[in-house]
């Protein structure tokens, strides 16, 4: 009995376009942060700035976070309180601390979970991860704030802050 080769070559390639597509979600360690799915989230977080991943900070900072919604950074980012429940939520449903995310507990290593962190960019491991970037790139007309991830991290947006 003789062995169709093109079918197992045809398997073998579609095997390693899988491992390198799924293997690019998990790699870098910790730079894949699960990009926002939600519609609502999308639309009210998004339309000001990237919708951050609800997994770089725990629950209890978004908690507090959509209790401030009118002083959002200097910002009134007030919505209807139907819009801010759906929007909360989501955010502690998906958090760093909800469990099974490794690279959640790796950005958050250090911090105090009762603290409610309200930057991303304060946290010890994303200063450690940007301590080579010089301070006159953060105000640069491309990047103009630590806030602004997809300008040197052009798959922000779908989770991957590789550089």
């Amino acid at each position: 009995m003789q062995i169709p080769y093109r079918p197992l070559a045809l398997a073998a390639l579609a095997i390693g376009f899988f491992v390198l597509v799924l293997g690019r979600a998990q790699a870098g360690g910790g730079n894949y942060y699960t990009p926002v799915a939600d519609a609502v989230v999308k639309a009210e977080c998004g339309s000001c700035h990237l919708a951050f991943s609800p997994a770089m900070l725990p629950a209890s900072s978004w908690k507090r976070m959509m209790g401030e919604l009118q002083n959002h950074f200097g910002e009134d980012a007030s919505v209807d309180a139907a819009t801010a429940a759906t929007i909360e939520a989501y955010l502690t449903a998906n958090a760093a601390d909800t469990g099974g995310r490794t690279h959640s507990r790796k950005l958050l290593r250090g911090v105090s979970l009762a603290s409610a962190p309200q930057r991303i960019s304060e946290l010890p491991k994303w200063v450690d991860e940007h301590r080579k970037v010089a301070a006159w790139e953060w105000t640069s007309k491309e990047v103009r704030s630590k806030s602004n991830c997809v300008a040197c991290h052009r798959d922000a947006e779908r989770g991957f802050y590789e550089d």
